[in-house]
């Protein structure tokens, strides 16, 4: 959210991932001044504008794609299902502003010019009648079937190749939250930096809470009641996709669903012991990777061989071989690690090549 301010703190984070990144602390003013040029063009919407206004509005819809002269999408997928277990807020947004369904669709295909708009939503949800008549693609209570691949691989009879993108495939998904965002915000002639996210505390209860994206984790957690001391573990996300936020300075971003926090005693313990070859991971991997080995070739920092031999780039990041494993390995985020590693790797031969 654009605002003016003074900056009160500066220090570096590590990423969970490894990366340096610098976290700006802002105070900011009292009084806020509004230069809302997007005034002017909300009552004729085209994606040009709203690419250039509405980026990182709640639920971080992809409008830059959209309005890229080149962008090869030709359909929509409005995604009500959460992406992971424990969150709710793509049904409480759809389910609370649902009346404004066809308001969305209808806007949406003005702003794209793609009239081939489909609504993902649990199987419980399909039976409101707010979306009679509408294009539905009901999800099973199924986890895995919640995901994007999985939901057109078994929907729409489309696979995504690894290292290809959904735009590959001709598909863009927008969660339910980023398309009332933008509804939201043409009906008020400005921006709307408000989101929705569910925080669980220590005890597993979960509140529902509005607030500002940019905002510091620590206030909402203070507005709340709830305590996190050193130790703790705040997770972004649900239990599965999460991950750790390593300071209570951590903002809301646009895509934030979901805060946990986990008392330090309750922390399952991350081991360094080998795999056993229990099979659990290979039993449960809706996308058929051979787990057991990835994880081999990741623990050695091998990840070109991980990416050629035990296709570790087919991994849609369920999360579902960490919980499974006996052997309490952190596999899900071996294999982030490995393809951000692999990405960076790839990218240095590509430059050294360039400058050879």
């Amino acid at each position: 959210m654009p605002v003016s301010g003074t900056i009160t703190n500066i220090s570096p984070v590590t990423g969970n991932t490894g990366e340096a990144v610098t976290c700006l602390t802002l105070e900011t003013n009292t009084n806020q001044e509004g230069d809302n040029e997007f005034a002017g063009y909300a009552d004729t919407p085209d994606i040009a504008s709203a690419a250039e206004y509405l980026q990182g509005i709640p639920g971080n819809p992809p409008l830059k794609l959209l309005a890229d002269p080149g962008c090869r999408v030709t359909k929509i997928i409005i995604n009500a299902v959460d992406a992971d277990l424990v969150s709710t807020t793509q049904q409480f947004v759809m389910t609370r502003f649902r009346d404004n369904i066809g308001k969305g669709v209808d806007l949406l295909k003005r702003l794209t010019g793609i009239q081939d708009i489909m609504i993902a939503l649990p199987e419980s949800m399909s039976k409101l009648g707010a979306f009679g008549g509408m294009n539905l693609i009901k999800i099973s209570c199924d986890y895995t079937d919640s995901l994007p691949e999985i939901i057109i691989q078994k929907h729409l009879g489309i696979f995504k190749a690894p290292r290809k993108s959904f735009e590959d495939t001709g598909i863009c998904f927008l969660s339910a939250e980023a398309v009332f965002a933008l509804v939201d915000s043409y009906d008020r002639k400005e921006p709307v930096y408000e989101k929705f996210i569910g925080v669980t505390d220590k005890n597993g209860n979960t509140t529902r809470v509005k607030a500002t994206i940019g905002t510091p984790i620590h206030r909402i957690l203070t507005q709340l009641g709830i305590e996190a001391v050193e130790k703790d573990r705040v997770i972004i996300g649900g239990p599965l996709r999460g991950i750790s936020a390593y300071t209570l300075y951590h903002p809301v971003l646009p895509d934030m669903d979901t805060i946990i926090i986990q008392a330090s005693s309750e922390i399952p313990v991350i081991s360094d012991y080998p795999c056993i070859n229990c099979g659990n991971c290979i039993r449960i991997c809706p996308a058929n990777v051979p787990v057991n080995l990835l994880v081999r070739y990741l623990e050695a920092n091998l990840y070109q061989d991980a990416a050629d031999s035990c296709d570790m780039l087919s991994c849609i990041e369920c999360g579902l071989c960490s919980y499974v494993c006996r052997a309490n390995i952190p596999i899900f985020q071996y294999i982030r690690l490995g393809k951000r590693e692999l990405i960076k790797l790839e990218s240095e031969i590509e430059t050294e090549a360039e400058n050879a």
